[in-house]
């Protein structure tokens, strides 16, 4: 809508339109702009008209019959280019209105809704230039209706006084003015040719006129420029709800970070001032004392394979002397060998086969 409007503006300033600068219209260009307006929201109006009666909207189908009934009594002459438009206005007022005898749209009170939608009729055809098959079926639907709302209403005596207007000619469709003739006789509003061209069919057939209507007019100014405003704000506002919840995913990344950050700087407080009772200070605690006491296991093993052949002679050394003893007789006796290697001494004399101890006389008595 905002190029459309910008287009706008530029003709009216190249015409004297007031604008920005201060620029006025001369008279002349101004009836014509109005004009041109006109036009656009004629069509316009008209086209959602068409759209809403297609649809079945009423609400909105009542309220623009109100915006085109005020375009069409704002126009001083009904242009010859829009006289089409003008009747479809008034056709699907009227035959909307069709089942209300209360509403009138002529001077005279007589006239009914449908009986005035013919007269419309007739004069859109004659716009139209040679009827379809769609626009005489239209007007035999509109024709038995007229008589068959008196009859469903009990006005019978009306029914016939429609009937005699409607058919002025006697010669003009004469089979369909004595088979309702027939029908107003018999005071049945309900007999089945009355149901077989029913309202409902008529406004089925209306339906399918004024999507012919919708079709061609698509391309109307306002339509477009309405249509492309529509869409832009559309996507404005798609693009403004990816904004919004890119914005919102950065806010909870950032979020997370800090918080994240200030775990790790309360973590480390915690370990500094030797708060032991924080699970992960636990955990680091047990490592140490598990990686201390692999350190002297392994200092251990190295003492042991470092001082193992000094230990082994000395022990050998020791049996030897034991041995010495006992072959001396001087097992038992004050010596200078120290507790200790009597211990090693008698150790070792278990663990020699008993037949090497008895030759040696360690348990004839020779002990001592």
């Amino acid at each position: 809508m905002g190029g459309a409007w910008s287009r706008w503006r530029a003709d009216l300033k190249m015409a004297g339109a007031p604008g920005s600068d201060g620029v006025f219209l001369c008279p002349m260009r101004l009836a014509q702009a109005e004009a041109v307006v006109g036009d656009w929201m004629l069509e316009f109006t008209c086209y959602c008209l068409c759209r809403h009666f297609r649809e079945g909207r009423t609400a909105e189908f009542r309220r623009c019959r109100n915006v085109a009934q005020a375009v069409i009594n704002s126009l001083s002459k009904i242009p010859a280019r829009q006289k089409k438009t003008v009747y479809l206005c008034q056709l699907l007022t009227r035959i909307a209105k069709g089942k209300r005898l209360d509403c009138h749209f002529e001077n005279d009170q007589r006239i009914s809704p449908l009986e005035s939608a013919l007269s419309v009729w007739t004069l859109l055809e004659r716009e139209e230039g040679k009827p379809d098959k769609l626009h005489e079926d239209i007007r035999r639907l509109i024709q038995i209706q007229v008589v068959a709302v008196h009859m469903e209403k009990g006005y019978f005596k009306e029914a016939a006084e429609v009937l005699e207007r409607l058919f002025t000619d006697l010669e003009s469709n004469k089979p369909l003015r004595m088979k309702l003739a027939t029908i107003v006789k018999s005071k049945d509003p309900y007999v089945p040719f009355l149901q077989n061209f029913s309202y409902d069919l008529l406004i089925s057939k209306m339906k399918s006129y004024v999507e012919l209507f919708i079709k061609d007019n698509e391309t109307n100014f306002l339509i477009q420029a309405a249509t492309k405003e529509v869409e832009a704000k559309e996507l404005g506002a798609t693009m403004l709800q990816k904004e919004t919840v890119n914005v919102s995913e950065t806010e909870e990344e950032s979020n997370l970070e800090t918080n994240q950050s200030s775990m790790e700087e309360q973590s480390i407080t915690n370990q500094s001032s030797g708060d032991v009772r924080k699970p992960i200070v636990r955990h680091r605690s047990g490592q140490k004392h598990r990686k201390k006491s692999v350190l002297q296991s392994l200092n251990s093993l190295q003492n042991v394979e470092k001082h193992g052949d000094a230990w082994a002679c000395g022990r050998k050394r020791q049996i030897e002397e034991f041995r010495i003893s006992l072959a001396s007789g001087s097992f038992g006796q004050t010596s200078k060998v120290s507790p200790h290697t009597h211990t090693l001494r008698a150790m070792d004399i278990c663990r020699r086969p008993a037949t090497e101890i008895g030759s040696k006389g360690v348990w004839s008595g020779q002990l001592g």
